[in-house]
């Protein structure tokens, strides 16, 4: 990292899920950009990940999250990333990132993907945020759908996804629905034809990928 604590291009990065100071998922990257107003990673199949096993097992849809998380027996462990290559844009301060998605077979573009997280913040190994179930997908002619609308419902009713991130969910939609709607960045289509540089190795998992307190 540099004095500025920006990372630069083609570091090995983790992206991380963290609940009450414990990992709940973990991703390794490459970054592609870095800057004070946007940060952009990559990854494709073959990185290093971990996560519970029950998603690994099963999914999302049939496994409780919040039932481990909250009570603390979450045990993450490592898989591989498969299928396809996910370019991610995270803003400061914002609860949601942008996602192109692409299959890394066919390099053929599947779709725009909104994540709501909370706002990310800064470690030595990468960025800590959490993701909060809700997502938007939105295809090229940038008609969308929501998508895990009962896994968020779950999470509010749990106490896991706590009232105030509902509130700052809901003020971001707007802002998601008025740049998709006029076709605002990164709904325009501007990293669509972007490429990996070939010579970048597949991210990996580093010895402390599970450390929180600095």
């Amino acid at each position: 990292m540099t004095n500025l604590n920006l990372w630069n291009k083609g570091d090995n990065v983790l992206l991380r899920g963290v609940y009450d100071n414990h990992p709940t998922y973990v991703q390794s990257l490459r970054v592609v950009k870095d800057t004070p107003k946007e940060t952009v990673l990559l990854i494709w199949p073959g990185a290093e990940c971990a996560a519970p096993n029950g998603y690994i097992q099963y999914g999302h849809t049939t496994w409780d999250r919040w039932a481990e998380t909250l009570t603390n027996t979450l045990q993450i462990e490592k898989y591989i990333w498969h299928t396809n290559r996910f370019l991610i844009l995270l803003e400061p301060d914002k609860f949601y990132s942008t996602i192109y998605i692409w299959n890394a077979a066919s390099d053929k573009f599947v779709c725009y993907y909104i994540n709501f997280q909370l706002p990310f913040q800064r470690t030595p190994l990468g960025f800590d945020t959490l993701d909060l179930d809700l997502d938007i997908v939105i295809e090229t002619s940038l008609k969308w759908k929501w998508k895990d609308e009962d896994e968020y419902q779950h999470g509010i009713h749990t106490g896991g996804i706590q009232a105030e991130w509902v509130k700052e969910i809901e003020r971001a939609q707007s802002e998601v629905f008025a740049r998709i709607e006029n076709q605002i960045y990164p709904l325009d289509a501007s990293w669509l034809n972007w490429k990996p540089d070939p010579t970048w190795t597949t991210p990996y998992l580093p010895e402390n990928w599970q450390k929180i307190n600095y």
